[in-house]
């Protein structure tokens, strides 16, 4: 149950790594408009806003990989926590999706890290 915990925090850093790159680097290109459906335009005028949202994104994901390997209980509920609040505010501020594509890898994470926390060693 332990290795589970530890797998799913680690993906959730992943994700964030990945949501990261995409909003630093890949955001004014084809990927970024086709994920996000958005103009040109509307791209470029917000691009620095995503690189710093980015830069956010990354920091979460360092702290869930030290939480990951570190295997501290209050660091991964820390940072879980963390990305279960943003992700809740993303979807009810931005788009709906965040609430799955964000919240719910983190909730499902913090599940078995708390599950893992009542095992018996």
């Amino acid at each position: 149950m332990k290795l589970l915990a530890t797998i799913l925090v680690l993906i959730v850093a992943l994700i964030h790594v990945g949501f990261a790159v995409l909003e630093m680097f890949l955001w004014n290109g084809p990927i970024g408009m086709r994920i996000f459906g958005q103009t040109p335009e509307f791209m470029q005028t917000t691009a620095v806003l995503a690189a710093n949202q980015g830069l956010y994104n990354l920091l979460l994901a360092g702290g869930l990989a030290w939480a990951g390997f570190s295997g501290r209980l209050d660091l991964r509920v820390f940072f879980l926590v963390c990305v279960i609040a943003a992700g809740v505010f993303g979807a009810m501020t931005a788009k709906m999706t965040i609430l799955f594509s964000q919240a719910a890898p983190a909730a499902l994470a913090l599940i078995f890290v708390l599950l893992a926390k009542q095992a018996k060693p």
